[in-house]
């Protein structure tokens, strides 16, 4: 609780002065925008710290967990069937051309709910048994596959990364872990790692080979295949990503506070868009909100979940947060409630886990 409360504390009081010093510069706000962040907030900020301060690792937070779960697969069933036409609501379309969007505003947010839920899947069916275990990795089976429904690539990415992280993550488990000493386990990971070096050195002509091949197949798995729309969505992406540093800079690196502070970029033609409007990426919307000293605040928050996760040897979970991280460099994740719920779950289950008896020398 500490931790999350004083995380809390120094971000709310870093936007006050960037809001403050917004007051005072001719910039563009939005009051309407920047009420709206103040409270999506204080919403995300009251929810982390009850969740810390009221549900146990062993108790309540595990049959939240469950309860979280049950619901996001039925969910899934019904939007699946949804998006293939086996059921029809006239007020909702699952599909954002052709991209899979369920019941959300856009293919994106799935995908981050997506990058959240599988590594929480995944958490359950290590940590169960029996019929549990297996509705959990339904649940994580389902999960991946409607997160490449949505065709995000930021989704692909988190998951091609934290897949090879969580496999190194549970070897380092199975190798360290005394009860795993005499163990199948054991075995078949100090086999893997010991051909791992020797198969990858096989494997370089093949590489070299194929590379053109790779290439291609990489661009057919990014949504529009890497085509033109998908290199002008970038260009438009990086001239925000330009301007939200620019205006981070001339703020003293204090930020403006709430809400978004940038202007239409040169090469946008879609007048329709509102202004002010935002980089799309956590750390760059910080840093205009909160400046530096808000960046610092929002990665130490991660890193510090990140190390207690692995002194705790809850490896999905420690992945979870790598998923996030990857996903805050392409999207503004701050303001979903979903974010702060795996974080304060991280946090509760990360402090109450405390290094396993096995550990212990001698025993």
């Amino acid at each position: 609780m500490l931790r999350l409360g004083t995380f809390w504390v120094c971000f709310v009081f870093i936007l006050s002065v960037g809001g403050f010093l917004a007051l005072l510069r001719p910039e563009i706000v939005d009051p309407s925008l920047v009420v709206h962040d103040i409270f999506a907030y204080l919403l995300v900020a009251a929810l982390s710290c009850l969740i810390v301060a009221t549900m146990k690792s062993e108790g309540t937070l595990r049959q939240a967990l469950w309860f979280v779960i049950a619901l996001w697969n039925a969910a899934v069933v019904v939007q699946l069937a949804l998006g293939w036409g086996f059921i029809g609501m006239s007020s909702i379309d699952p599909w954002y051309w052709d991209r899979f969007r369920g019941w959300s505003e856009n293919p994106n947010q799935l995908a981050l709910y997506c990058a959240i839920l599988v590594p929480l899947s995944v958490h359950l069916a290590i940590s169960a048994r029996g019929f549990g275990r297996l509705a959990a990795a339904f649940s994580c089976i389902a999960t991946f596959f409607v997160g490449r429904l949505t065709k995000s690539d930021t989704f692909l990415i988190s998951m091609s990364l934290s897949i090879p992280l969580f496999i190194g993550l549970r070897l380092r488990n199975w190798l360290t872990s005394p009860e795993h000493r005499v163990s199948l386990r054991f075995a078949a990971a100090a086999l893997f790692v010991a051909a791992i070096v020797p198969l990858s050195l096989s494997l370089i002509p093949y590489g070299a080979a194929t590379a053109d091949d790779a290439e291609g197949l990489a661009a057919s798995m990014l949504k529009d295949r890497g085509g033109e729309a998908s290199k002008a969505t970038a260009n438009q992406r990086l001239n925000l990503w330009q301007d939200a540093l620019q205006i981070g800079f001339e703020s003293g690196s204090l930020g403006l506070g709430p809400g978004p502070h940038l202007e239409r970029p040169t090469g946008v033609t879609d007048k329709g868009t509102p202004l002010p409007l935002e980089a799309h990426s956590t750390p760059l919307d910080v840093y205009t909100q909160g400046g530096l000293l808000g960046v610092l605040a929002v990665f130490a928050l991660l890193g510090g979940t990140f190390a207690l996760l692995l002194r705790a040897r809850l490896d999905a979970l420690a992945v979870l947060v790598v998923a996030l991280a990857i996903f805050s460099l392409s999207h503004f994740i701050l303001r979903h409630p979903t974010v702060w719920f795996a974080l304060a779950v991280g946090l509760v289950l990360g402090s109450d886990r405390r290094p396993s008896q096995h550990a212990r020398i001698g025993s």
